[in-house]
């Protein structure tokens, strides 16, 4: 079964944010923004096939989990939502050094 991965707007303004962020950190070295990306990106690929093997972000809705996404020496976590059996929605993308996750 393959699952169809949208990001609401606000997962597509984390991916810009963080990338504008790593091109200011790094001095405009857009390699390194790239590299970011495509961990990213290689990350959520999973999401097509096996979204139910990430971990529940809460007790309360076994549907909300995160994903670990790792690149360097830390990495990115991805929130998501499973809508139904062909969906899954990316909530938000946060570096995981981040405090404003949720």
């Amino acid at each position: 079964m393959r699952f169809r991965v949208r990001f609401t707007p606000e997962a597509e303004d984390d991916l810009v944010r963080l990338y504008d962020f790593l091109l200011q950190r790094d001095d405009g070295d857009w390699t390194i923004a790239e590299h970011a990306l495509d961990a990213i990106r290689n990350g959520i690929a999973l999401l097509e096939s096996s979204p139910f093997n990430c971990r529940k972000a809460t007790s309360a809705n076994s549907f909300l989990r995160e994903l670990i996404i790792p690149s360097g020496a830390a990495g990115y976590v991805a929130l998501f939502e499973i809508e139904d059996a062909k969906t899954v929605t990316v909530l938000a993308v946060r570096h995981q050094r981040e405090d404003d996750y949720y």
